[in-house]
């Protein structure tokens, strides 16, 4: 048997460290070749790292939110053959050495991590250890902490009581028959190690009355569970952080009568063309279109400010993000050239890198340079909300829910079809004057939209 060690690999893009967001393996699994044993994550790319041979896992070098230096090793495995680590002279020769415990998955420290590499691998592998407590194992050299009801350092924990809040140890069997009882398990305490709860603790909770023993169905909660902010959620954390730290927002609201735009929209979608695959048209495509032509009067919104060194970059093209909700948290992937794009290009590529971003394969350049936001919620995006700004632009608009309303149009009240836009602008590089500007240009495009589409 031989050691394999695994380092993070270049993940590209040119950087140097990445965070690690995912473990998929723990000590004393058993992985084959191309399993994915973590994930990491540059910017907001997230990379899966797979494991290049099969072997048992022994030892993990970083915990979720670490920062680790590429090159760095990360895994090591036990693994049949020589592996592609020469084992320390001190081990050859029978000397002793005192293991370092392995970091769990689930915790974090959020800091650079190459200096764990140089720990050696624990000696006994999970397969060997004692699940209750069996004397005669040399307890010192195991990498778990808590063996057999006793916790390195020698205090004892069988019988102890839970501390408030913490979940209840037990096996699934008791956990069958504690929830066929009606018992609470949080109310049982375990004789076990480590405080588990077995079958004779049901049987003493039982036998002290079954007025205690019937969960009631209503109890206080005294539960915190602490989470750690890590991978994409801290870097949206840090972006949110620092917009609304250095920028001074104000945000203008203005009711649009998108009437005519949706008898628009959905004559075009009925259109067929021979031989012309188009997308289905959605808003999006319209208001980006709107801003487009908006942007060409007021080129000073398609910016983004350089508040350290005084500038404001003013960009000739229209790179316009949009922030897109995904089962990782939010990301802003971003239309390059909105201005050289038509209604239908525009949507298709909306469609293709909302897609990208929600499966996790945007890449770095499909995720950045953007010099304005739209932000939309569909239907969920309630009547009026105060968008931030997407540091460092100078602008996003963002885009409220669609109803019915009565409008007056002189003689009675008639249905139309409203919808607000909630913008927010930079007030330090944009003055309300301009910003309410801006606004009522794209209403007069979206509320007569035969205009989007003259040049």
């Amino acid at each position: 048997m031989g050691e394999y060690v695994i380092k993070l690999p270049d993940v590209g893009e040119g950087v140097a460290e990445a965070e690690l967001v995912e473990w998929q393996v723990k000590v004393g699994d058993l992985v084959r070749e191309d399993a994915v044993l973590a994930a990491v994550m540059t910017d907001k790319a997230t990379v899966e790292i797979p494991s290049p041979v099969d072997g048992e896992i022994v030892w993990l070098g970083a915990e979720i939110g670490d920062t680790v230096a590429i090159g760095s090793p990360i895994v090591r495995l036990k693994v049949a053959g020589e592996g592609n680590v020469k084992p320390p002279r001190d081990v050859e020769a029978g000397a002793k050495r005192t293991p370092t415990p392995n970091p769990s998955p689930q915790g974090g420290g959020g800091r650079v991590t190459a200096a764990k590499a140089d720990a050696p691998p624990p000696s006994l592998s999970p397969e060997l250890a004692p699940r209750n407590g069996n004397a005669g194992v040399a307890r010192t050299e195991s990498p778990s902490p808590l063996w057999g009801g006793v916790r390195r350092g020698g205090t004892a924990t069988s019988g102890a009581p839970r501390p408030e809040g913490e979940k209840p140890l037990a096996s699934p069997a008791v956990r069958l028959r504690a929830k066929e009882a009606g018992i609470d398990l949080r109310q049982v305490p375990g004789t076990g190690p480590a405080g588990r709860i077995q079958h004779e603790d049901i049987d003493a909770f039982l036998a002290r009355g079954p007025q205690l023993a019937k969960a009631t169905g209503l109890a206080r909660n005294e539960a915190v569970e602490d989470i750690k902010i890590v991978g994409l959620r801290r870097k949206i954390a840090e972006k949110m952080t620092l917009a609304m730290s250095r920028i001074p927002h104000i945000t203008y609201v203005e009711e649009i009568d998108v009437t005519a735009l949706e008898d628009l929209r959905a004559a075009l979608n009925k259109e067929k063309r021979p031989g012309a695959d188009r997308p289905k048209l959605t808003l999006l495509p319209f208001l980006m279109r709107a801003m487009v032509k908006a942007i060409a009067d007021q080129p000073n919104l398609n910016a983004v400010f350089d508040d350290e060194a005084g500038i404001v970059h003013q960009h000739g093209g229209v790179h316009i993000g949009i922030a897109a909700q995904t089962p990782s948290g939010l990301m802003v992937p971003v239309i390059k050239h909105a201005e050289a794009r038509d209604i239908w290009d525009c949507a298709a590529e909306v469609v293709r890198l909302a897609e990208a971003a929600k499966s996790g394969t945007a890449t770095r350049d499909e995720l950045s340079g953007s010099t304005i936001t739209i932000t939309s919620l569909g239907a969920m995006g309630g009547v009026a909300t105060t968008p931030v700004i997407n540091h460092p632009e100078v602008a996003i608009v963002g885009v409220n829910k669609m109803m019915v309303r009565p409008v007056w149009d002189g003689t009675q009240f008639i249905p139309r079809k409203m919808m607000n836009l909630s913008s927010s602008f930079d007030h330090r590089v944009i003055d309300g004057w301009d910003a309410a500007v801006f606004i009522q240009r794209i209403k007069a495009l979206l509320e007569t939209p035969a205009l989007i589409f003259v040049d």
